[in-house]
This record gives structure tokens, C-alpha cells and sequence, in this order.
């Protein structure tokens, strides 16, 4: 039976998602709050991780732990790495990686991780497929781009830093979770999906204002979350 974990950046987020989820139970565990039931029509457990990759890593391995589930789905804003992003626009996983992973004086590439046969983490591909018709029809007049998360415990607000990214990393968007959460699903043969909204430039350019920003992205990700949930 599929069971959701539904990892909400914001508590704004979860809280729509929980008052449209039925039979819930909420348990508290490492200081978070799980709350299982039912949303429309599917077993899920939607919660709050709080900010950076320990915090996501607890919280995704707590999901397949104590409450078993079969996929976990994240979804926040980020940083634009990619020009054909605007803000607003949203982009689903097709992979991500740690940025901040830098073990290169011992010989690996930055972004690799020692020991593992994975570094780059690709997200399940019927979901994502699943996401990207969702969120066309769920939302129409926002861009939905396909492309690569690359996340580390830093907010990147400047040139030099977004053009390292963008050239080391050929990534598509920047945030301080996602990679964690694909990383974990990962080791827990688990499918995952990362969904944001793209909130700035990553560049301390082109901001808008964020309760504003905030409020139409809860709208958008909610809306693709409730069509996506009509074809798991």
C-alpha cells in the first residue's frame, strides 16, 4: 500500500495539507511533529523539517523508519541557477547533490562522496513525470522546469558564488535540503521527488517580497500536490 511523506518547507504548508488530511495522528519525534492520515485518498505523513541537510536527513530517515513510507516528496523554495528560471517558476528533481561535500585534498572531485557509489542522486522517474503533468494542469501559467537540485548548509546570495555552482555542479536551482532528503531516500531505497518554487536569483538580485512570494507558492505547490495525489 503507498504511503506519502510529504516534507513541507514551510509550516504555513503543512498546515493547508493538514487541515485537508482525515484520521490524523500526530506524534512528536526529535522535535517534530508527524502527522499521519489520510489526504485525498492516500496514506501520508506530512511534516515540517526545519531549515538544513542534519535536520532533512533525520527527518526523511524517521519517515522510512517509524512510519514505513513508500516514497517521500519535499517541497520549499530555492534559489534560480538557471537563466531560464523566474521567480515563481518551479522545478522538479531530476537529480541532486551536495555542493557543500568537499573532500578534494584527499583526491576527490568536490560533490563526491567518499565510499558511496552515488553522489548524484537521481529522483524516481514516473514521478517526476507524474509532477510535471500535474503541475501544468494544476497550475497553467506557471513555467514547470525539469533540472537539477544542488543543495548545502549555505543561502547563496552572490555572483561568484551562483557561477561556481552553476560551473562545478550544472545545477538548475539551490536550497539547503533536498540532496539530504534524496541522499537518505536513497540508502532507504525509498523514491523521492523535490519540488520548489524559485524565490530569488541566488544572487541578492531580483527578491520579491517574501510573505507575498510565500503565499503564491504554497498556493501553486498545494494545487500540484492535489492533482499529482488524483495519479499516484
Amino acid at each position: 500500500m503507498k504511503k506519502i511523506g510529504l516534507i513541507g518547507a514551510m509550516d504555513e504548508e503543512v498546515a493547508i495539507i493538514k487541515e485537508e488530511m482525515t484520521n490524523t495522528n500526530e506524534v512528536t519525534k526529535a522535535g517534530m511533529t508527524f502527522v499521519e492520515g489520510d489526504f485525498y485518498g492516500l496514506k501520508t505523513v506530512a511534516v515540517v523539517s526545519g531549515i538544513g541537510k542534519v535536520n532533512m536527513a533525520v527527518c526523511t530517515q524517521i519517515l522510512c523508519d517509524d512510519f514505513h513510507v513508500t516514497m517521500v516528496i519535499n517541497t520549499g523554495v530555492a534559489g534560480s541557477l538557471n537563466n531560464a528560471l523566474d521567480i515563481g517558476d518551479i522545478v522538479l528533481s531530476s537529480c541532486a547533490q551536495e555542493h557543500d561535500m568537499d573532500v578534494s585534498p584527499l583526491g576527490d572531485p568536490v560533490g563526491i562522496i567518499p565510499r558511496m557509489e552515488q553522489s548524484i542522486f537521481t529522483a524516481d522517474e514516473t514521478l517526476v513525470s507524474l509532477a510535471k503533468s500535474a503541475c501544468e494542469k494544476a497550475n497553467p501559467d506557471i513555467h514547470c522546469h525539469i533540472g537539477k537540485v544542488v543543495s548545502g548548509d549555505q543561502f547563496i546570495a552572490s555572483a561568484e558564488k551562483k557561477n561556481y555552482l552553476i560551473e562545478t555542479f550544472h545545477g538548475d536551482c539551490a536550497e539547503m535540503e533536498g540532496a539530504a532528503m534524496a541522499h537518505t531516500a536513497y540508502l532507504n531505497n525509498v523514491p523521492f521527488l523535490i519540488i520548489r518554487a524559485i524565490s530569488d536569483k541566488a544572487d541578492n538580485s531580483g527578491h520579491m517580497d517574501y510573505p507575498v512570494f510565500a503565499k503564491q507558492a504554497i498556493i501553486h505547490t498545494v494545487s500540484l500536490l492535489k492533482e499529482l495525489y488524483q495519479h499516484l
